[in-house]
């Protein structure tokens, strides 16, 4: 377990010096490996049904939207899925389009009760490059980490 407490270790560290109310913040590549070494860790992909059908999905992530889809409103339903689809006491990494609603999933659910709350920064598509493009500047699927397309 010596890599996984290093990243986590990491992980802590930067949401120290982020002032994150949560456990910590992970980079995609250490968000999965983080998810294959820890028992019952969960990645919650948080954003929208549309972003699941057109953009890519993660295979065996909880699909779990953070606003619905149109209109961007929050997700009224969003604890009670959680709840419904993951352990409190599980390691859990949140993951959006760019680390931006993830890092509001992760902040609710650390009020609800869930202490083990990571966000995935840069998120799916990472950040927009110089031209306003995402998946060019770091994320998920810019790391060469597993998704497929819908």
């Amino acid at each position: 377990m010596g890599k996984l407490n290093e990243l986590l270790s990491l992980a802590h560290r930067r949401a120290s010096d982020l002032n994150l109310p949560y456990a910590g913040a992970l980079t995609p590549a250490e968000a999965f490996e983080v998810w294959k070494l820890a028992p019952g860790a969960q990645l919650v992909d948080v954003r929208t049904r549309a972003e699941w059908d057109w953009v890519g999905r993660v295979p065996e992530a909880v699909e779990i939207e953070w606003q619905t889809y149109p209109g961007g409103q929050p997700n009224p339903n969003f604890l009670s899925e959680l709840t419904h689809q993951v352990d409190r006491e599980a390691l859990v990494l949140f993951l959006c389009r760019s680390g931006g609603r993830s890092d509001g999933a992760a902040r609710r659910a650390l009020e609800a009760g869930y202490t083990n709350c990571y966000n995935v920064l840069e998120g799916f598509e990472g950040d927009k490059d110089a031209r306003g493009q995402r998946n060019h500047a770091g994320g998920w699927r810019r790391a060469g980490l597993p998704w497929i397309q819908s």
